[in-house]
């Protein structure tokens, strides 16, 4: 038994204790320890890491529901989070949406690769994050450099007064850089749960040749253009189509575009969300979530047909539904998200960056196939301006080429576009999927994205760098 599960069952106890049998409880409790290696101007400015063990309990009692947490996981502290969060219980509303605990079940079994746990990236020095950083910035050959590199692990462990008792631990790491030359960037990226998957020389070659190849950029009008987004891009849409698409309590509240069973979708997209890892690629969080419901893949579209949405036991039950296991300590106020999306690649997926040229490798023979278009890399500043059909507006950033007759013939300034995703990936509107995908970290938290590149028919410029 883990530490994380002795505390978690000390709290329950706890709360049996103080509050009665009648009072239901549910108990996380998480040691999250990462690390970040940052540098710019080609150098390494920060080195940083920080541990920290959080205790948070949810306690439903006399039909009022209330949450606390602590940081101080003695006999004290732990009597102190149970009395004060039942004393705050007892001054809140009614909850009426109040879906009761999670039951007694066992964790669904994951492959050996899945399951498997790198001790040296949860231990990486900061040595060995400075060695990749080192080794992109040599290799991006002179041209100023900036980015991070990080690791971490979770070990946690869940508990609540109805029996349910499960424990995991997990690890990640990833790399995010840019190249620069007179004022044009390129990037790259790359998750992995191992920190040896990951190869900053390649990573620093192949933002360094983005960057060499973005130079003097010419302006274009706006207008419906046909595209080719690398997978840095294609992860935008994907993290778009998580938060808002095909989010349990937006789906239940009818502001979501999914409609189970109905082909939104081009028929070459599978959508499936993967908390367990996949490929053999170990999972980069736990096999529960925060209401201890088991995790497991999920299919949301299959062949172009929208299958599921994702729920935790608020949702699911709103919906007539059983909860995903997709909960998360926001998901009751801003719906459950899924954090391992993959878009099925048309070949066999990989982990690769991509390749050391200006265009990433799966991107290449989707760019031969356009008469006139944009190979577009990143996506960035997105905001929905519409979530009932996921009308999004953002800009372009680190390399935008126009395509004609199949060659890239310029660098492009960076654009604005306002598109419906879902329309995007519409029937008929996916020309060509990439044969390999790229795992992409979340900026600022543990979600990941297996990303293809995609040639779409159409996306719908509204603006260029003068206006």
């Amino acid at each position: 038994m883990s530490a994380e599960l002795q505390v978690a069952g000390r709290v329950v106890e706890l709360v049996r204790e103080l509050a009665g049998s009648s009072a239901e409880a549910e108990v996380m409790v998480r040691h999250d320890a990462e690390a970040l290696t940052r540098f710019a101007n080609s150098s390494i400015h920060q080195n940083v890491a920080s541990a920290t063990t959080n205790v948070r309990l949810r306690l439903h009692a006399e039909g009022r529901t209330t949450g606390g947490s602590t940081t101080v996981v003695d006999a004290d502290g732990l009597r102190a989070l149970v009395e004060r969060t039942l004393a705050a219980a007892r001054v809140s509303p009614v909850d009426a949406a109040w879906p009761g605990l999670a039951p007694p079940a066992g964790l669904h079994p994951a492959s050996p690769e899945a399951a498997a746990f790198d001790e040296m990236t949860a231990r990486a020095d900061p040595a060995l994050r400075a060695a990749r950083v080192r080794d992109f910035v040599d290799a991006a050959e002179g041209l100023e450099t900036a980015g991070y590199c990080r690791t971490g692990y979770v070990s946690a462990a869940f508990a609540n007064t109805a029996g349910q008792a499960v424990e995991g631990r997990s690890v990640e790491a990833a790399m995010d850089g840019i190249a620069r030359l007179d004022g044009a960037d390129g990037v790259a990226r790359l998750a992995a749960s191992r920190l040896s998957a990951i190869d900053g020389a390649q990573l620093g070659a192949r933002a360094a040749a983005k960057a060499r190849a973005a130079g003097s950029p010419a302006e274009l009008p706006p207008g419906h253009y046909q595209v080719v987004l690398e997978p840095d891009a294609v992860k935008d849409l994907l993290e778009n189509l998580a938060t808002f698409g095909f989010n349990g309590k937006s789906w239940a509240q009818r502001q979501s575009f999914a409609e189970l069973g109905k082909e939104q979708f081009d028929p070459s997209v599978t959508i499936v969300d993967e908390p367990l890892g996949s490929r053999g690629e170990p999972a980069a969080g736990l096999p529960f979530d925060d209401e201890g419901t088991p995790r497991r893949s999920l299919v949301l579209v299959r062949d172009g047909v929208t299958k599921a949405v994702t729920h935790d036991r608020t949702s699911a039950a709103q919906a007539g539904a059983e909860s995903t296991g997709h909960a998360s300590p926001y998901s009751r106020s801003w719906g459950p998200q899924a954090g391992n999306l993959r878009l099925e690649a048309a070949g066999l997926p990989s982990s690769s960056t991509g390749g050391t040229g200006s265009v990433a490798e799966s991107a290449r023979p989707l760019v031969a196939r356009v008469a006139r278009g944009l190979l577009i890399t990143d996506l960035w500043y997105t905001r929905v301006l519409d979530p009932k059909s996921l009308v999004v507006t953002g800009l372009t950033r680190n390399g935008v080429w126009l395509i004609e007759d199949g060659e890239i013939v310029s660098a492009v300034g960076n654009l604005r576009f306002t598109q419906s995703y879902p329309q995007a990936l519409g029937p008929g509107r996916v020309l060509g999927i990439g044969a390999e995908s790229v795992l992409l970290p979340e900026s600022w938290g543990r979600a990941r994205y297996a990303a293809p590149a995609l040639h779409l028919a159409g996306w719908n410029i509204t603006g260029n760098a003068s206006g």
